[in-house]
């Protein structure tokens, strides 16, 4: 199963999809530490966004093909870019209305196709609980 985990950035995705990943035993692939140690090229812009997108989602399906479960965790900023990544569930963090950059902020589409949304307010095993529930009841509609 592939799951992404998407939103703002400092909207908490990270610390979500690591907790996600070790409960559920998957493999946890953060955007930042791909673009740094795998895609060191890679910048902030638009095409930079969608690469990162296509490359991400291609491990993730290698991973998935081979038996892993796998937590992509990633902004995602635009509908295209989310378009590129083929998760079994999409889960939005939405906890925050503005994240730290604001060229990223301006750039960031409201989701109109995903499975979760997470809000401000709830505990981090209360999140998690949701997802699992989700992924167990295979409540994924998800493209």
């Amino acid at each position: 199963m592939r799951i992404l985990i998407f939103g703002l950035p400092g909207s908490g995705k990270t610390t979500l999809a690591k907790a996600l990943a070790q409960r559920i035993g998957a493999i946890h692939l953060n955007a930042d530490e791909m673009r740094t140690q795998v895609w060191p090229g890679l910048d902030f812009s638009r095409e930079s966004r969608l690469i990162q997108a296509q490359r991400m989602s291609a491990l993730a399906s290698v991973l998935d093909s081979q038996g892993f479960d796998v937590v992509m965790d990633f902004i995602c900023p635009t509908e295209e870019s989310r378009s590129y990544v083929f998760a079994d569930l999409r889960v939005w963090v939405d906890r925050i209305s503005t994240g730290r950059f604001a060229d990223t902020n301006a750039m960031f589409e409201t989701p109109t196709k995903f499975d979760l949304r997470i809000p401000a307010g709830m505990s981090l095993d209360a999140e998690i609980a949701q997802i699992i529930n989700r992924r167990h009841h295979g409540i994924c509609k998800a493209a």
